[in-house]
């Protein structure tokens, strides 16, 4: 029998299943799709290249490397276009850059002079309290014109989230660790570095962006390519029975399902969930109810992607950058577009210009439940307003995720305190996935070495009691 199986074939259990295999560790990936990645996949048609997921990942952990050598996937792998290091954000209907140095920021027409100057105040502003969601932190020390024009728009970027909801720990924790142990943002932000250093870790803002030269799914396809037959697909779990070893060491673990439309029973020392903690809950919530009911208590709003693509003439403004973000303010109905073939070589064809645009989110999920035509008339009509496109799309592809991002709420906290404790009540089973230490792939990455390593240790009883 496998030692470890890994529910999902997400970036976050393939990753782990590879950390684990490398350590000589026998692992079972059990994935209910047809094929790897989870939300991690690329569509090609006709010269188009489409991500419906992560459109991209920033190189934050020594760990993508690492995975990379280990695959044979470097001389696939692509870094952004310099020009994509500009952001927009949309003021009054106009694009403004996003300044990255003291010095713009002074002459940028984003902020008013008085909101500008608010930011002196940051060194002298105390540390909470109490917890705080991202609004009541960045208005606190920043004021509100930073939390409207830059925190806002951001926030609605990453996590398709509202910041009037989210808790600063929880969602963005080296903010407030720089409050925490430094006393404020800027301080933090000098102090800070040398820490960063030493950890091998990059902030997010220097971080280098990348791709594959195939898109993002370039990844989830190469490791389950090395994995091989350790990955079964269309396998769906239904249940999992927890029962004592024979020898009272320690639990094992019947995994149970139907792959392809027939029966199937696994057992095994330790399983990994790496899969949405909707899913999860489902799973656990036979034998725990109190963990099933807090995992479902963790929100994911729905978002759709539509993909357009325009002849580059059609476009009345230069792709000189990433792209542009939307605050809730500006009262517009997308949250953000990004310039996907400005960034990356080989996203359209030759003579046009691919636009990736998202809807919906916390700010306005209602509007992922229009029909396609709708959603793309739609964004073909912010586009021309915004960005003084002419026409119509030339092609265009829409995605919809019913339940895409996990929000961390205020509160998300405690629901990962539970998380442990129901691990400590059933050492083997491990809660992974986006929903818990951070949604980035960069941080689903870093927690999976985590995740292998805890996987290892609840294994360490059943072996030492083979050893006796």
């Amino acid at each position: 029998m496998p030692q470890v199986v890994i529910i999902g074939a997400g970036i976050s259990g393939l990753a782990t299943a590879w950390w684990l295999q490398k350590q000589g560790i026998d692992v079972l990936v059990l994935e209910k799709e047809a094929q790897v990645g989870g939300t991690m996949r690329t569509i090609r048609e006709n010269g188009w290249l489409i991500e419906t997921g992560p459109n991209s990942a920033l190189e934050t952990t020594p760990l993508f490397q690492t995975l990379f050598e280990d695959l044979g996937i470097k001389d696939d792998l692509v870094y952004a276009n310099e020009a994509s290091n500009k952001r927009y954000i949309l003021r009054n209907g106009n694009l403004h850059e996003l300044p990255m140095s003291p010095t713009l920021f002074l002459k940028s027409k984003l902020w008013s002079l008085p909101g500008k100057l608010r930011l002196l105040k940051e060194p002298f502003v105390g540390r909470a309290v109490n917890e705080e969601t991202v609004a009541e932190f960045v208005e606190r020390r920043l004021g509100r014109e930073l939390l409207d024009y830059a925190i806002n728009p951001f926030v609605a970027g990453v996590f398709a989230g509202d910041p009037e909801q989210l808790s600063v720990r929880a969602a963005f924790p080296k903010l407030y660790a720089l409050e925490r142990n430094y006393g404020g943002l800027i301080k933090g932000q000098i102090l800070g570095a040398g820490e960063r250093k030493k950890r091998s870790e990059k902030a997010k803002d220097r971080a280098r962006m990348f791709s594959f030269k195939n898109g993002m799914q370039t990844l989830p396809n190469a490791i389950a390519e090395a994995l091989g037959k350790r990955i079964r697909t269309n396998a769906t779990v239904e249940r999992i029975e927890v029962s004592q070893s024979a020898n009272g060491a320690g639990r094992t673990y019947e995994i149970n399902g139907a792959e392809n439309g027939r029966a199937f029973s696994v057992t095994c020392n330790s399983v990994v969930l790496a899969i949405p903690s909707f899913c999860a809950a489902v799973l656990v919530e036979r034998f725990d109810a109190p963990i099933g009911k807090a995992l479902k208590a963790i929100y994911y709003p729905p978002v759709a992607e539509v993909f357009l693509g325009f002849r580059t003439e059609d476009v009345g403004r230069p792709l000189d950058g990433f792209g542009f973000l939307v605050p809730a303010k500006e009262e517009r109905r997308i949250l953000g577009t990004i310039w996907s073939s400005a960034i990356f070589p080989g996203r359209s064809p030759s003579g046009t210009v691919a636009l990736t645009t998202f809807l919906g989110g916390s700010r306005q999920p209602d509007l992922v439940q229009k029909s396609k035509a709708e959603l793309i008339d739609m964004v073909t009509q912010e586009l021309q307003e915004l960005m003084r496109v002419k026409g119509q799309p030339i092609y265009s592809s829409v995605t919809r995720w019913e339940k895409a991002i996990p929000q961390y709420h205020l509160g998300h906290l405690s629901i990962v305190e539970q998380m442990g404790e129901f691990e400590r009540r059933y050492p083997g089973i491990v809660l992974t996935g986006n929903y818990r230490g951070g949604i980035s792939v960069g941080d689903c990455v870093t927690s999976s070495e985590k995740v292998a390593a805890r996987a290892m240790e609840d294994l360490r009883p059943s072996r030492e009691s083979i050893t006796v």
